[in-house]
């Protein structure tokens, strides 16, 4: 093989070798990119993905994954090499990509927790 073919080789390769080091976090991931870079993941299930976030908070192990309603076990597996969990953003999208209401400051100084009630 002369180096031309061997050249020609490695730069047809590198896109494929970066793309397999994209891993997909399960915390941030919109719909979009879970159904796009996901193996047997569609929309209807990317957004099963997102929902269940929403729902139940962050995923706290890849595992975790086989809890969202048509996640199964081979699609889990499938997929393992792709995924990662990490922190969730500050400031989540809801399932719609709407930004999520962002939670009211606490008064500084105050020992009450926000919202509750002073005596008087």
């Amino acid at each position: 093989m002369s180096i031309k073919h061997l050249l020609l080789l490695c730069l047809t390769l590198l896109p494929l070798a970066a793309a397999a080091q994209n891993l997909v976090n399960l915390n941030t991931a919109d719909a979009a990119t879970l159904a796009r870079d996901l193996e047997g993941i569609g929309e209807s299930k990317a957004r099963a993905i997102v929902e269940h976030r929403t729902r139940n908070g962050a995923f706290r192990s890849v595992d975790e994954l086989a809890l969202v309603k048509g996640i199964g076990p081979k699609t889990l597996e499938l997929n393992r090499s792709r995924l990662r969990v990490g922190a969730a953003t500050p400031q989540a999208k809801l399932a719609n990509g709407a930004p999520s209401p962002a939670r009211p400051a606490a008064k500084s100084g105050s020992s009450a927790p926000s919202g509750a009630s002073r005596a008087r």
